[in-house]
């Protein structure tokens, strides 16, 4: 049996699908909702998961775990409720696999970067910025000290860059700007792009963009040549907001059409303006696959903004 937490959510319920695709094993979702289920799979809450794998003869029947659930609202305020959620739930599952020697492969997040930071490469000191940046930190902290002291404990952290894809409108808020910029421009014909700060111009702010299918390609990649570590997750490029703006307006043969805003105040402190992924731990783990540009993934976008929905 293989687990995918937060399997009712953007990436988890992208990757549940391929799983089905890709092995014969039953694939269980936990998580926090009761959304609808995909056809073929059990789901169990997140919580009675928890206490079920507590016991060893259930834990036997695991065989791998995708933990994927998380808070991921970036601008969460309530520190309390994003530790119980983003820390302590994934400490003592990572406590679990340990104990039961199940593979666990975790979602972290390039937040843990900070606001701006020279690099982005996986052994640099983390500066988070926001209470969600934190959460994820810790757990990165505490694997890789577990990784010190157990080199045969099979476990990855994959630093997600901003990854878009059908389905994410469940985010909402936090979805990615692919989502919101292809609802702006078919509610209103013109799209919000922010105001520039910190010596960057408006629109101007760049982001590594990873289509959720080279996001699920990289987990299932781990899944079969397993090797323990923390690895960044991104395209390695950088792109500006216009050009994702001019991309999504092009796949949509429309007029570009934007419309610069302040920075929402909720955000201002914490706001990344540029991220880029390294990939060079992850090249050299064995990924070798290219990544979806730009251009194809607002194509993609297009064609698939109503897959999950």
């Amino acid at each position: 049996m293989i687990i995918v937490t937060g399997g009712l959510g953007f990436i988890g319920k992208n990757l549940v699908k391929q799983l089905n695709f890709t092995t014969n094993q039953q694939v269980t979702i936990v998580d926090k909702f009761e959304r609808k289920i995909l056809k073929n799979n059990k789901y169990l809450n997140h919580l009675i998961f928890l206490k079920k794998l507590k016991n060893k003869n259930y834990a036997k029947k695991i065989s791998f775990i995708f933990h994927q659930g998380a808070n991921s609202n970036t601008a969460e305020k309530n520190f309390h409720s994003i530790m119980e959620d983003n820390f302590f739930y994934t400490k003592e599952l990572i406590s679990l696999c340990e104990k039961f020697r199940i593979p666990l492969i975790y979602a972290s997040s390039a937040s843990v970067y900070g606001r701006n930071p020279r690099s982005f490469v996986e052994r640099k000191k983390l500066d988070p910025s926001n209470y969600y940046a934190i959460s994820k930190s810790m757990i990165d902290l505490l694997v890789e000290k577990k990784l010190k002291k157990n080199k045969k404990l099979k476990i990855i952290g994959l630093r997600y860059f901003n990854v878009y894809g059908p389905g994410e409108v469940i985010k909402k808020r936090m979805a990615s700007v692919f989502y919101h910029f292809s609802k702006q421009l078919k509610k209103k014909s013109f799209i919000k792009l922010f105001k520039g700060t910190d010596g960057y111009k408006n629109g101007e702010q760049k982001r590594d963009f990873l289509h959720v299918e080279d996001c699920i390609n990289v987990n299932l990649y781990f899944y079969k040549k397993f090797k323990s570590g923390i690895y960044n997750v991104g395209s390695g490029v950088a792109t500006t907001f216009n050009s994702v703006a001019k991309n999504i307006c092009n796949a949509q043969k429309k007029k570009i059409n934007v419309k610069y805003i302040p920075i929402p105040k909720d955000i201002v402190g914490s706001y990344q303006n540029y991220t880029k992924a390294n990939i060079t731990k992850l090249r050299k783990a064995g990924y070798s696959a290219k990544f979806i540009s730009i251009k194809i993934g607002s194509l993609k976008y297009l064609n698939q903004t109503n897959f999950y929905l």
